[in-house]
């Protein structure tokens, strides 16, 4: 009887050896895996039986399916017989004991089934899953291979089960921003990164969805210096704009160049007669559709780290600097270059905005879908998408399912310059 105790749980424990593999090579990251296959054979084997689940799934279920077969007969016909053996031999009646002996054997075997078979090797497989997938995978392996002909019947089978459902295509194993934002999330509170860095890679992944209309300095913002500016007059014009790089513009206002106030003053230096015609650098001419990441291509080529931005009709939109796209990585919270505060707490809880703050920076420190701002780059834009026309001094509306009250308090022309954002019931 203590051997039938023995084989029984050894048919438990291999059972649970096939409920963990099959949760830890379900739960591994693939990326994981290929980082360990370099040094590690068992996740280079382990990253092959991922790439075919069919074929694993049914090598596990051939193993599960098998176990429970023999530890089903060894519970009823042997330990149970024997149990009720044991109980007619102390007095009790035969039919009573048949049913007691068959059925405590088959509760206590299905107890342990549970806690050895079951729960406890799945709580091992999901603590630690890509290290208990690398350390099956061989064993895994060998048993497709032993068991190739039932395997392949079984994989067949189950696809073409699939097919008549309609389930005809690949799966598919896409990780989405929202995935990559909840790991970026765990690093930080696991200690692996820090607040610093988690908010540079989350502006990394908020740059690759921008435009550069999105990052620029608006024509109406950008301060220029008159090609036609008096000799005399020029040092006072430049401490006036206070840049170390000034667009220079022509009697028509359009941009010809930029100026490097470091020129100027080493003519200066020499003696020589300021000539602002002969100083004029040309800079790369781009679209304000061009995306984020190109923009970055085109600047690191530029010397002066500066590009003029022109729209589809070849009317200048304004200016983008490498400052700006810095800004849109560190966050336009966290920037130390702009003049004024993208977002302030005040002491009652409320948000004071300003209108320039990017949309998607909002929406993500806000808690709510980017689809919130429409197709406008910036928090003033949410406010019109939301509103339908331009704003007036005071207007209000409210995203009921975020609960959020905006509240426009001021303006700079026609455009919205401050927003107050308050926290309300979502009801």
């Amino acid at each position: 009887m203590l051997l039938e105790i023995l084989v029984i749980l050894a048919l438990i424990v291999l059972n649970g050896v096939f409920a963990m593999s099959e949760l830890a090579l379900v739960s591994s990251r693939p990326a994981r895996l290929k980082s360990m296959a370099a040094h590690s054979r068992g996740a280079a084997l382990a990253l092959r039986l991922s790439e075919n689940p069919g074929r694993f799934l049914s090598t596990v279920q051939i193993g599960i399916t098998a176990v429970g077969v023999l530890s089903g007969a060894l519970a009823g016909d042997t330990l149970g017989k024997r149990l009720a053996d044991y109980l007619i031999s102390g007095g009790m009646d035969a039919v009573w004991a048949g049913r007691i002996g068959v059925g405590g054997a088959v509760v206590a075997i299905t107890y342990f089934s549970l806690i050895v078979g079951e729960l406890v090797p799945k709580q091992i497989a999901l603590r630690n899953p890509e290290g208990v997938a690398a350390k099956v995978a061989p064993m895994m392996t060998l048993l497709s291979v032993v068991a190739a002909p039932v395997v392949w019947f079984l994989d067949r089978s189950g696809r073409l089960v699939l097919w008549l459902l309609g389930q005809r295509g690949e799966s598919e194993n896409r990780v989405t921003e929202e995935e990559v934002n909840v790991l970026l999330a765990e690093a930080e509170q696991g200690g692996v990164l820090e607040e610093g860095e988690r908010n540079m890679i989350s502006g990394v992944m908020r740059l690759s969805d921008r435009t550069v209309r999105a990052l620029m300095t608006p024509r109406q913002e950008v301060a220029f210096l008159a090609i036609d500016t008096p000799a005399a007059d020029l040092a006072a014009a430049v401490e006036r704009i206070g840049k170390n790089r000034i667009p220079v513009a022509d009697a028509g206002g359009n941009p010809i160049g930029i100026l490097r106030v470091i020129d100027l003053f080493r003519q200066k230096s020499l003696d020589e007669p300021a000539d602002l015609r002969a100083l004029i650098r040309n800079i790369p001419v781009i679209t304000d559709r061009m995306e984020a990441l190109d923009l970055v291509a085109v600047l690191q080529k530029s010397p002066d780290g500066m590009a003029l931005v022109y729209d589809e009709y070849g009317d200048f939109e304004g200016l983008v600097t490498t400052d700006d796209v810095l800004e849109a990585i560190t966050g336009a919270e966290a920037s130390a270059m702009a003049d004024e505060p993208a977002l302030l707490t005040r002491e009652d809880g409320s948000l004071l905005v300003s209108g320039w703050m990017p949309a998607d920076e909002f929406c993500d420190r806000m808690g709510i879908s980017r689809a919130s701002a429409g197709g406008y780059d910036t928090v003033a834009g949410l406010v019109l998408h939301h509103l339908g026309h331009l704003a007036a001094l005071g207007e209000v509306f409210t995203l009921a399912g975020a609960g959020l009250r905006f509240e426009v308090i001021d303006l700079d022309g026609m455009r919205i310059d401050k927003v107050l954002v308050t926290q309300i019931s979502p009801d």
